[in-house]
């Protein structure tokens, strides 16, 4: 029953996403899906929603694959290495935490101006390239791993960034999987940087295309606004399931810890 009270608005999505106008707005409403798929198809090319979703995806894809190596790094460091202030250097990662880019937007935007990267992929992808969430995540797993295994690779010689490489990593798959999850659904779903950070539509994300969408339309035409709605939840849900195994041991051991 849970199950079915969580998924209803997904379910109705999909049905309005196949429906007309006189459909959506007829009473009682029509609760099936009417088999009318053209409002994909306009959905797809009302405000170029191919070239948003390519967007969309480069950006996830760039800042979950530069999360996970900055978090990895500084997981390393933290977890193999004694250096000055390195609990003060820790507890000021975690404090970011607490400081989510709607309460660093004004001086990012700044930041970003005067670099020119406005309206460039380098705006959407750099500001969110550090991971205090992944770091930490990196820290618990790297904390599991026995102390004898980095004990055996320096009696064998081995270089740390060569244990990092081919012993921590991959005993960190489960990890990296969950992170990739957590990563590529978040950056999918950011909507007010990329708003600020561009101005012209060849540069906009699926987020904006959505609320273009029912700008554009005056009428509000559900049908097609839901198609494109669930258009942008595919790639996110083939991240999903692609890495759900990962994702699930991936909490399990850091719970653990």
């Amino acid at each position: 029953l849970s199950i079915l009270t969580v998924s209803m608005p997904v379910i109705l999505a999909i049905i309005i996403s196949t429906q007309s106008p006189a459909e959506v707005y007829s009473s009682p409403p029509k609760l099936t899906p009417s088999g009318n798929f053209s409002n994909y198809v306009e959905a797809w090319k009302s405000v170029n929603l191919g070239r948003m979703m390519f967007n969309s995806a480069f950006i996830a894809f760039m800042v979950t694959l530069g999360k996970i190596i900055l978090s990895l790094l500084a997981a390393f460091a933290f977890t193999h290495f004694d250096f000055k202030g390195k609990g003060i250097l820790f507890f000021v990662v975690l404090v970011t935490l607490l400081l989510p880019i709607p309460v660093r937007i004004v001086s990012l935007f700044e930041i970003v101006s005067k670099l020119g990267w406005i309206n460039t992929y380098w705006g959407l992808i750099v500001p969110f390239l550090a991971s205090a969430t992944g770091t930490f995540l990196f820290i618990q797993r790297f904390k599991m791993i026995p102390v004898e295994l980095l004990d055996a690779a320096k009696m064998d010689g081995c270089s740390p960034m060569r244990y990092l490489l081919q012993i921590l990593i991959p005993l960190s798959g489960s990890t990296i999987g969950a992170l990739t999850v957590i990563e590529f659904i978040y950056i999918w779903n950011q909507y007010l940087w990329p708003l600020m950070a561009t101005n012209s539509k060849e540069m906009r994300v699926v987020q904006i295309g959505v609320k273009m969408m029912i700008q554009a339309d005056a009428m509000n035409n559900w049908g097609i606004i839901m198609a494109g709605v669930m258009m942008t939840m595919v790639p996110p849900l083939i991240v999903f399931f692609t890495m759900q195994q990962s994702f699930m041991k991936g909490f399990a051991l850091a719970s653990e810890k």
